[in-house]
């Protein structure tokens, strides 16, 4: 699903410097993956994730965000996974092979936890709870990544210099997209601002 540009939402609904990428009534900027188009909803206000493994990708812009903030804000139901991904490109199918994640998890049995960038700094702790938004706040400049959870920073992640391999998850340019891991996972994001 693919529909023209929007307006950002007026400066009285977004904080000074951001601007707001989703207006919580369209999908209007977004598209979704192909593989499970039933997956995403749009409810209250929020992306909704009810079904199948499938992604959302901001779609306007789509190679711009280098060095960026970006501020969501997030519920879970209890036992959910999702995740927010950045530097990260459309993808029709299965889970974006491009940028890297920033987890949603409370309480799925998943070990990585809330705020961790998947893979690459995992922490087993988090600072929400479910049923409850926090705001999860990625800001990244240069080669430094930094999570905060409702202003709070939980992680900072310095990018090793390229490796003569250079495999792994990279820093780089991209969009942003967000993640419905599995059926039982009910994930919320709304406020989406960069």
């Amino acid at each position: 699903l693919l529909v023209g540009s929007v307006n950002p939402s007026p400066a009285a609904d977004t904080e000074e410097g951001f601007t707001t990428i989703f207006d919580g009534k369209t999908f209007t900027d977004w598209k979704t993956s192909i593989d499970n188009t039933n997956t995403w909803k749009i409810e209250d206000g929020a992306f909704v994730t009810r079904g199948q493994t499938a992604h959302v990708f901001y779609n306007r812009d789509t190679n711009a965000f280098k060095n960026f903030e970006l501020k969501i804000d997030v519920m879970a139901e209890p036992n959910s996974n999702g995740g927010i991904y950045f530097h990260t490109a459309y993808q029709e199918r299965g889970f974006p092979r491009a940028g890297i994640e920033c987890q949603g998890n409370v309480s799925q049995t998943d070990w990585i936890k809330t705020g961790s960038l998947y893979g690459l700094c995992n922490i087993g702790l988090t600072p929400c709870k479910d049923n409850q938004w926090w705001t999860q706040h990625i800001i990244v400049s240069g080669r430094k990544v930094t999570v905060k959870i409702d202003g709070k920073t939980i992680l900072e992640y310095n990018q090793p210099p390229v490796s003569l391999e250079g495999r792994g998850k990279r820093l780089g340019q991209g969009t942003f997209a967000f993640q419905a891991h599995d059926p039982k996972s009910v994930i919320r994001y709304k406020k989406i601002r960069v």
